[in-house]
C-alpha cells in the first residue's frame, strides 16, 4: 500500500489533471484521491514539487532475451525501464529467435510484471525481409504492430504486401527508412565532420529515398505507418505533407537524434555511434520544430544494449547503438524543460505511444488500475554505472548531470521506490 503525497496531477483525462492531491493506492488500485488522505499503514511518497502521470510506453527498445541474454534480459530491462519512468514497452522482435511466431509472443506477454510487454511481431520470418511472417496468428496473440524492428524493410514488393496485409485486420506496420546500399560501410552522418575524420558516411539520401518509397505504398495501399526514428528535415517535411493529404502514418525521433549532432563524434567516442546518425545542427533543430508542431508524434529511447567488447574498439569496428531508457526523462527536462510543458511532456511519453498502438490510456482516477510514473522535475543528479539497471553500459552520458529524475513506477501491484 503506498500514499503519494501533495503531487501534481498531469493526466488530461483526469477530473484532478494539473491539481495537487493525495493518492491512496492498494492492491494495485488507486482507492482514493484527495487532499491532506491519511493512512496508518501504507508508505508514504513525498518529494520536491512531485508531479504524477499515467504510466509510459517506450516504442522500439530492444530486449535481448530471447537469445541476447548477455545484453539484457527481461528483468533486466523491465528494470530500467522502471528505472527511467516507462510502465510499459512494446518491444522490436530482433531476439533469437526473432519474434515472428505466436509462441514468441506469448512468451513476452507472459512475462509482464514490472513493466508490461507489448510484442511488436516481425513482418518477416526472422526478419530476414523475403517472406511475411505468421501475422495473423500473431495479432491474435496480441502483437500490437508488426516490424523487422532494427532492419529496415528493403523490398518494395514486402512492404506493399505487409501494408495490404495488415490493412484487412486494421494492423500497423513500422519500419525505420534507411536504404543500407546508400551508405554501406559508413560510420556516421556524411557530411563535414565524416570528412574532416576521413571515414564513408551515411547520407541524409539513405533515410529520404525509403521514406518516400514508404509514403508512396502507404497511399497506394489506404494502410496503417509508423515512421520509426526520424533523423533528417527533409523526412520531417515529407510526414508533414503525408499528414496534411490524410495519410495514415505517424512519427518517432530518438532521443539522441533530438539533442546531440555530429559534431559530438569528433572525440571517437563510439557510444555517440548509433543508427540513424547523428546529424547536423540544423537537423536537430528541424526535428525539435517537428516535435513542437505535431508533425513528430512521440520521442523514444532507441534502447540498445551492447555488451563492453562491442563497443571499446577501435570507431570503425565498434558497433552501432547506446542504451536510453534510463535517461529520456532526464534529457528532455534537462535540455528542453523551458520550452516542452509538462502537458507536452506526456502527450509524447505516455499519452501519443498507446493512440499509435491502439492501446487503453491509464487514466489517474478512484478505482483504476494503477499505472503511474512518479517524477520530481527539479531534482539534479549525475549518472553513473551504479544508477544504471540495465546489464549494459554503453552510454555517452555517464558523468553527466542533469535536472529531472524519476522517483518511481508504480504498475498494478509492482513498484521501483
Amino acid at each position: 500500500m503506498f500514499l503519494i503525497k501533495n503531487a501534481t496531477v498531469i493526466d488530461p483525462n483526469s477530473s484532478y489533471n494539473g491539481k495537487s492531491v493525495d493518492i491512496l493506492i492498494n492492491k494495485g488500485k488507486i482507492k482514493e484521491i484527495g487532499k491532506k488522505i491519511s493512512h496508518k499503514t501504507a508508505k508514504p511518497i513525498a518529494g520536491d514539487q512531485l508531479q504524477v502521470s499515467p504510466g509510459w510506453l517506450d516504442i522500439g527498445a530492444q530486449i535481448g532475451e530471447p537469445g541476447f541474454e548477455h545484453r539484457e534480459d527481461l528483468q533486466s530491462v523491465s528494470a530500467a525501464a522502471a528505472n527511467g519512468g516507462y510502465t510499459a514497452l512494446a518491444c522490436f522482435p530482433n531476439t533469437n529467435p526473432a519474434i515472428h511466431s505466436k509462441s514468441e509472443v506469448s512468451f513476452l506477454k507472459n512475462h509482464s510484471e514490472l513493466v508490461n510487454f507489448y510484442p511488436i511481431g516481425a513482418i518477416s520470418r526472422n526478419c530476414e525481409g523475403q517472406d511475411l511472417a505468421e501475422i495473423y496468428d500473431m495479432a491474435n496473440n496480441g502483437a500490437v504492430a508488426f516490424s523487422d524492428g532494427a532492419k529496415s524493410i528493403a523490398s518494395a514488393g514486402l512492404m506493399k504486401r505487409g501494408l495490404h496485409y495488415l490493412k484487412g485486420i486494421n494492423g500497423l506496420l513500422i519500419n525505420h527508412p534507411h536504404d543500407v546500399s546508400l551508405g554501406k560501410g559508413g560510420q556516421l552522418h556524411e557530411g563535414e565532420i565524416s570528412t574532416k575524420l576521413g571515414m564513408k558516411g551515411i547520407p541524409s539520401l539513405s533515410e529520404v529515398l525509403m521514406l518516400k518509397r514508404d509514403l508512396d505504398l502507404l497511399e497506394y495501399t489506404d494502410s496503417k505507418l509508423h515512421v520509426h526514428n526520424v533523423s533528417t528535415a527533409e523526412s520531417v517535411k515529407l510526414i508533414k505533407a503525408a499528414k496534411a493529404k490524410g495519410l495514415k502514418v505517424s512519427a518517432s525521433v530518438s532521443i539522441m537524434n533530438l539533442i546531440f549532432d555530429h559534431t559530438d563524434l569528433e572525440t571517437f567516442n563510439a557510444n555517440f555511434k548509433i543508427l540513424p546518425p547523428l546529424r547536423e545542427k540544423s537537423t536537430t533543430k528541424a526535428l525539435w520544430k517537428g516535435v513542437q508542431d505535431g508533425t513528430i508524434d512521440l520521442i523514444n529511447s532507441n534502447h540498445v544494449p551492447l555488451e563492453i567488447e562491442a563497443k571499446k574498439l577501435e570507431f570503425a569496428y565498434a558497433d552501432f547503438g547506446t542504451i536510453g531508457l534510463e535517461t529520456v526523462y532526464a534529457l528532455l527536462n534537462t535540455h528542453f524543460g523551458d520550452k516542452l510543458s509538462v502537458d507536452q511532456l506526456i502527450q509524447l511519453l505516455a499519452i501519443a505511444p498507446r493512440k499509435i498502438l491502439g492501446l487503453d490510456i491509464p487514466k489517474i482516477e478512484a478505482e483504476s488500475v494503477a499505472n503511474l510514473t512518479i517524477f520530481e522535475p527539479n531534482k539534479t543528479w549525475t549518472l553513473s554505472t551504479k544508477n544504471i539497471r540495465s546489464k549494459s553500459k554503453n552510454t555517452p552520458l555517464l558523468g553527466k548531470e542533469f535536472k529531472g529524475k524519476i522517483r518511481g513506477v508504480i504498475n498494478g501491484v509492482y513498484h521501483n521506490l
